[in-house]
């Protein structure tokens, strides 16, 4: 879908701002209803959304999370933002219209109408791995406090829910009071198995409030799993500029992205679904390798270098690949990992993992793509759950120590006990373990990311050990 676009030789002065008067064009109606309107949202979901055969017929209305700043951005620029592929090479750039009503999260009335209407077909989350709200077991914390809130609003009948769970199931419930029938749940937040996480999670929400709302979700909506892979780190006022000065307008919300990507999904799509292979999606029947080799690969690396990489004083993921102690831990670990992918069924043949770490330290070492330390490492005990933790077990049932994945935790620990202020769903507990010591403060801190853990001496020994292996200076943001 080509993109006329004005002279980049316009006077400064006379830049025109990003608009659809840039390209007249009728705005498809809304099909798909994404929640999370953020940087990954509009670099992948959206930008897969655009570049697809029948873009035409498939708007995106996209809600945001907490706050309401990416909704008046685009509403300002009618949708419209650019994509900045950055390579070593120089920067692309592409207009993407896919989002169509951008929406205040907090506007419960249009999210539950829009859900309800029988045109909505798809809904995508990109709400993080922490919005699910899961315990170390797997489940929907209920005690949890904004869990609670909702809940009692949601019995209430009366205000709106805070989280992305609660106001997603009082959607629905109007979807099923209209008799708009079934349509797909498809989950792009990084969780192993995430379509079932995502059912889970909003069953477990539903039927704590009404379970005939539970059980209409359970029967009547699918739910798809996804892998998804491309990096974006924040715009920057350099990135507005770099748009200015290549395209010749004024986008103040344009988001830059490698030109990697990457969509694996599996799972039904009842009420039909933009052609996404168009621009390189790819849908399976079994996921779990993939999931499992961008976790545990790139994801697991991610986590490694954020909190290896700031205690040993860098700020960037391409800073931490470029040091040998940085680099030689994620191979270790990349070595831990691939032991056990290789075992999954099909994924030796068709994962080509070899080639996929390769493929992964080109990435990673683009220096033009910074990508920040800081902002991989939030939400730690979550992450580890999926990107350190099975790879820990793994190698433990196998007989072998899993001493990378462990070190993985063992920088974890260090970096809250360095930063300032943690952020992450569990940051009063991480405080508190971080009051005591020795022992008794690594086996209370695995206890966050996994009880079954926490409960082996061994490897409550194993990471004690592991500490203090990349320093432990103090973090600063």
């Amino acid at each position: 879908m080509s993109t006329e676009l004005p002279s980049a030789a316009t006077s400064a002065v006379d830049l025109p701002q990003l608009s659809r008067s840039l390209r007249p064009a009728a705005k498809p109606p809304v099909r798909i209803v994404h929640l999370g309107l953020g940087a990954f949202h509009r670099s992948h979901q959206a930008w897969y959304t655009h570049q697809a055969g029948d873009a035409a017929d498939w708007g995106i209305a996209a809600f945001t999370g907490r706050r309401p700043d990416a909704a008046l951005a685009l509403a300002e620029q009618d949708g419209l933002y650019t994509v900045v592929e950055r390579a070593d090479g120089g920067d692309s750039f592409t207009v993407v219209s896919s989002i169509v009503e951008a929406v205040d999260g907090a506007d419960m009335q249009r999210l539950a109408e829009l859900i309800a209407a029988p045109a909505t077909a798809v809904v995508t989350l990109t709400i993080t791995e922490a919005a699910y709200r899961l315990g170390a077991d797997g489940k929907l914390d209920r005690t949890a406090a904004d869990v609670v809130a909702d809940l009692a609003l949601l019995e209430a009948g009366n205000g709106t829910p805070t989280t992305p769970l609660g106001r997603l199931v009082l959607a629905l419930a109007a979807r099923r009071t209209a008799g708009s029938g079934p349509l797909a749940v498809v989950c792009c937040d990084n969780l192993s198995n995430n379509g079932t996480v995502a059912h889970n999670a909003l069953v477990g929400m539903a039927g704590a409030w009404d379970e005939s709302v539970a059980e209409w979700i359970d029967a009547t909506i699918s739910f798809v799993s996804t892998s998804v892979d491309r990096i974006t780190p924040r715009t920057t006022e350099a990135d507005l500029a770099a748009v200015e000065a290549g395209c010749g307008y004024r986008d103040n919300f344009p988001v830059v992205a490698e030109p990697f990507t990457n969509w694996v999904l599996s799972g039904d799509f009842p009420a039909g679904r933009p052609h996404w292979e168009d621009a390189g999606a790819v849908f399976v029947d079994v996921i779990e390798p993939y999931e499992n080799r961008k976790l545990w690969l790139l994801n697991g690396a991610h986590s490694l270098l954020a909190y290896a990489g700031q205690l040993r004083g860098h700020s960037t993921v391409a800073q931490a690949l470029a040091d040998p102690v940085c680099l030689g831990a994620v191979e270790a670990f990349w070595d831990e990992a691939q032991a056990n992918l290789a075992g999954a069924e099909g994924a030796a043949a068709d994962l080509q993992i070899p080639a996929y770490r390769a493929a992964l330290l080109a990435r990673f070492s683009n220096a033009r793509i910074a990508h920040h330390l800081a902002q991989i490492a939030m939400d730690g005990s979550t992450k580890l759950r999926m990107r350190a933790v099975p790879v820990l077990r793994a190698e433990r049932a196998a007989g072998r120590s899993g001493a990378a994945a462990a070190l993985m935790i063992a920088a974890w620990m260090d970096y809250s006990a360095a930063v300032a202020e943690v952020r992450d769903p569990l940051a009063d507990g991480v405080a508190a373990a971080n009051r005591l010591s020795g022992a008794e403060r690594i086996q209370a801190l695995l206890e966050l990311v996994d009880p079954v853990l926490a409960a082996d001496g061994g490897v409550v020994d194993l990471v004690e050990g592991l500490c203090g292996t990349f320093g432990k200076r103090s973090v600063s943001r």
